[in-house]
């Protein structure tokens, strides 16, 4: 049976003690230049942030493009992404042993019940958050060929536990809010806030615990009409969603206001519509809103308002003070077991989102437009938009059949 074209996708590969992690990106056009610097970049911002534990110290996570690039240039054969671990040791039964204390809140003892062992290792190897650096890098290509196309993605922590901050990110200032989150150590555009998330993670360390927060990631730049209603896996709601829960240690997922929607009349909740002939140019062909609840999306499909996706990450499941467990061999009582782990990791989780949301949006794009080379992409890309400024189309669309 025949497989149909091919769409943008990623599959990872590799364990967290492992020679190496891999993505490999098929379906991505040709010509699309690799800006190695920034998706190097992207890499270490993934492994920064205040809070996180001792292998950050160890790795440097640099991505190595094995296929599909050529003279920094996408070729449209499978691309294929190395980044190396400095801290391989998966075989060495001294410095990786048997986990037999399964850790409340991590895949330990579901992963080890599905395998049938009582050895949390192999679980936990690949459970490992240490996988997203492989997320990223993919992310961080789609991105590239994002910014072709003049779309862009902006993420920062929204919170730490209950340190909040209640900035307003907009078109016209996510560029200086971005170079504010990268003064911050929390990842925070926000400096009063970003001092009291410092504070709540110090206080969790000293009490040998761990705390979770809010992300959000921003994208803009793209206009309407991307996305679908007729198929439910093709609404770009639901995919943001999927591939944002996928990440380790999300627990929730929000459009746009989320779950505040369920709270307000419609009237409250609704986007009002205008048209403004001034920005018939922009991404929005001029369709305006006076306020953002959908996040962008409406029926699965963008509105040309800047697409806004909220996660909530919990705290980190290994715990440096243990938490009750059983020894999955006697089934006595036991503390868990202590992997060298973060106090805090929403940092580095507003970069995976960032990321994450990237690639689903790039994955739309090229659903839509097509194209085997970024010549191709933008081409149509520009042709549907004047097709767009122009409706209602002379003639009808109806009679083009």
């Amino acid at each position: 049976m025949l497989r149909p074209m091919p769409v943008l996708e990623y599959h990872t590969a590799g364990e967290s003690h492992g020679p190496a992690l891999l993505a490999l990106v098929q379906g991505m056009p040709a010509g699309v230049p690799v800006d190695l610097e920034f998706i190097n970049a992207e890499l270490r911002r993934r492994q920064g942030g205040y809070g996180r534990g001792g292998r950050q110290r160890i790795e440097t996570d640099t991505a190595e493009f094995l296929s599909g690039v050529r003279q920094a240039t996408t070729i449209a054969s499978p691309i294929a992404i190395r980044i190396i671990n400095k801290d391989s040791r998966i075989d060495d039964p001294v410095r990786t042993p048997p986990v037999y204390r399964p850790r409340p809140g991590h895949a330990d003892l579901a992963g080890s019940i599905k395998w049938l062992t009582t050895d949390c290792r192999a679980t936990l190897e690949r459970a490992s958050a240490r996988e997203t650096a492989a997320r990223v890098a993919a992310g961080a290509l789609a991105r590239c060929l994002l910014r072709e196309l003049g779309v862009e993605v902006f993420g920062f922590v929204r919170s730490v536990r209950d340190a909040h901050s209640s900035v307003d990110v907009t078109e016209s200032n996510w560029r200086s809010l971005r170079a504010d989150r990268d003064a911050s150590e929390v990842y925070c555009p926000d400096a009063g806030a970003s001092a009291a998330m410092i504070d709540r993670i110090h206080a969790a360390k000293a009490d040998k615990d761990t705390v979770g927060g809010l992300v959000e990631a921003h994208v803009f730049g793209m206009p309407p009409g991307f996305g679908s209603c007729t198929d439910w896996r093709e609404k770009l709601d639901a995919r943001l969603a999927f591939a944002v829960m996928g990440i380790q240690a999300i627990k929730a997922v929000e459009i746009g206001l989320g779950k505040p929607t369920a709270d307000r009349p419609g009237s409250a909740v609704h986007d009002p519509i205008s048209f403004d002939r001034s920005r018939i140019g922009d991404s929005t062909l001029g369709f305006v809103r006076s306020s953002n609840n959908a996040g962008g999306l409406e029926g699965g499909i963008t509105n040309g308002q800047p697409v806004v996706v909220r996660a909530a990450m919990k705290p980190i499941s290994t715990l440096l003070r243990g938490m009750p467990s059983v020894d999955l061999n006697t089934k006595q009582p036991e503390h868990s077991d202590y992997e060298r782990s973060d106090v805090c990791a929403v940092s580095a989780a507003s970069v995976v989102v960032e990321n994450v949301v990237a690639f689903e949006i790039a994955r739309a794009v090229l659903a839509k437009v097509g194209g085997d080379s970024i010549v191709e992409v933008i081409r149509n890309w520009t042709g549907f938009l004047e097709m767009a400024r122009t409706l209602p189309l002379d003639p009808p669309i109806a009679r083009l059949a």
